[in-house]
């Protein structure tokens, strides 16, 4: 018998490579073979040097056209019957729904994933409405569903999107504590204290009341020390909450923000902050956080799902309610009031929560577990 193949189902090949590598390593190391499968870009050449297989697939992240989606459970048929897996892991919505349909087709098992719930589950528009309907169809397929939150998987399972026997949690992709770990900051602070958002250039993020709290500031003038509030992350043309190129050239044009980009390097931007900010209305569980925490960085988080599984409020960080600008800056006024040790202790008790918690060993075991199980 020749080995087993696993393979990793995202729409983006940038997700496998940034918070998928090290459980495909992990699972290579098992003796499986691991595949890819995601629409072509940047980071599938990555993903080959990193020496797996990637098979591309196209599929239209926004789109709503039921055709189109029909197309898509053909494709995913078509594909899946040459990469003959044994078991496929399915994230995001698209796979989730229309993967399982075609593996259900040709009868490989699946384990699906809820990462979040997304504008999906934000809005009560038509197509969020016929999502979630395709959701319910779809999730009895799968033979096994991790949710990265108490409150995600509860929601699934009260509405009968998912039977309870099968959901599971998992806490989230789990964090390279060894790459992001407590480091020197590379940028001199000049007396600067630095708040960074990290995130996808998304009003549902809570972008727009960290902005706020910073033209806040700007006005006031409250404080004897200088502010600095950075943003790093990618555009996201196409969701109906994202932030367009003008407006943040007009945010820095008023000296609000600094817009530092996007970049495969995080680590070396959180060394260089005193506090993360992450306001954002609903995460599956947040990576930034994570990362942040781990760094050793103090935090400052929306007190919704997937944020607050991260923030132990006045331990490692403090927890404002979402959509509110307000009860943001107060934070913020918080954290600044505290002292450089007080902070500091802040940010050792993050470390201590995620290497307790979140570490991405835990969360590796729970795929090789559940692979097993499945795969007899």
């Amino acid at each position: 018998m020749g080995k087993k193949t696993v393979a990793i189902v995202i729409n983006t090949s940038w997700n496998i490579y940034n918070f998928r590598i090290s459980l495909m390593g992990a699972l290579k190391k098992q003796g499986y073979r691991v595949v890819a499968i995601a629409p072509r870009d940047e980071y599938s050449g990555k993903i080959e040097e990193a020496g797996y297989e990637h098979f591309s697939i196209d599929i239209n992240n926004k789109g709503t056209n039921p055709f189109e989606d029909l197309g898509l459970v053909i494709s995913f048929y078509k594909l899946y019957k040459e990469v003959a897996p044994d078991i496929l892991l399915e994230y995001t919505i698209k796979p989730n729904i229309y993967g399982s349909i075609a593996a259900k087709m040709l009868g490989i098992p699946v384990i699906s994933n809820i990462t979040g719930l997304g504008t999906v589950f934000l809005s009560d528009n038509f197509s969020s409405k016929i999502a979630r309907q395709l959701y319910r169809v779809a999730l009895g397929i799968p033979k096994k569903v991790f949710f990265q939150n108490i409150h995600d998987k509860e929601h699934f399972v009260k509405s009968g999107l998912v039977r309870e026997e099968i959901a599971e949690m998992i806490p989230g992709s789990g964090i390279n504590t060894r790459k992001f770990a407590p480091a020197e900051r590379k940028k001199d602070s000049d007396g600067v204290f630095r708040f960074l958002f990290i995130a996808r250039l998304l009003r549902d993020k809570g972008l727009v009341e960290f902005v706020d709290v910073a033209k806040r500031n700007k006005k006031r003038k409250v404080h004897s020390r200088n502010l600095e509030f950075s943003i790093l992350g990618s555009y996201y043309a196409g969701n109906p909450t994202a932030i367009t190129q003008d407006e943040m050239k007009r945010w820095e044009k008023d000296e609000l923000v600094t817009y530092l980009g996007e970049s495969d390097d995080v680590a070396s931007h959180i060394a260089d902050a005193d506090c993360v900010v992450l306001p954002s209305y609903r995460e599956g569980l947040s990576k930034v956080l994570l990362e942040a925490a781990s760094m050793a960085k103090p935090i400052i988080a929306a007190d919704v799902p997937g944020c607050r599984e991260v923030v132990d409020d006045g331990i490692n960080g403090f927890l404002c309610c979402a959509k509110d600008a307000a009860s943001l800056a107060e934070q913020i006024e918080k954290m600044i009031a505290l002292s450089d040790d007080e902070r500091e202790k802040m940010g050792k008790k993050g470390r201590e929560k995620v290497l307790r918690e979140f570490d991405e060993k835990i969360v590796i075991e729970k795929y090789e577990e559940a692979i097993q199980e499945l795969l007899g």
